[in-house]
């Protein structure tokens, strides 16, 4: 499998009627997109329908610079990086992370 098919899922938890998912994939000029869906009450502080789903894409051009600030290799392969360091509660960090930093990040955001 090639890096613009693969998907890393970063996390996948129910915690009664809510479920949170967060995945990161390439595109095919080779730009990082981490795709968010939650779902359930727990959702309501931003959504008035249980859904909230949410696009962040980073340039292929400033991922040596995630890739520092993640504390790997300017040319290590992003994906892998992601898959082995920053799944399940880490995920969370990882998007904080980029959140506080100067990183350029296009976000789309849906909700009820």
């Amino acid at each position: 499998m090639n890096n613009q098919t693969r998907q890393v899922t970063l996390r996948d938890e129910r915690s009664g009627p809510d479920s949170r998912h967060l995945t990161a994939h390439l595109d095919d000029d080779g730009n990082l997109h981490i795709d968010g869906h939650d779902l359930g009450p727990g959702t309501a502080p931003v959504s008035n329908d249980g859904e909230y789903e949410w696009l962040e894409a980073i340039s292929a051009d400033d991922l040596p610079r995630l890739l520092v600030l993640l504390g790997a290799p300017p040319d290590a392969v992003i994906l892998d990086v992601l898959e082995q360091q920053w799944t399940g509660a880490k995920a969370y960090d990882l998007e904080k992370l980029i959140r506080e930093s100067d990183i350029r990040v296009q976000r789309f955001v849906w909700g009820g």
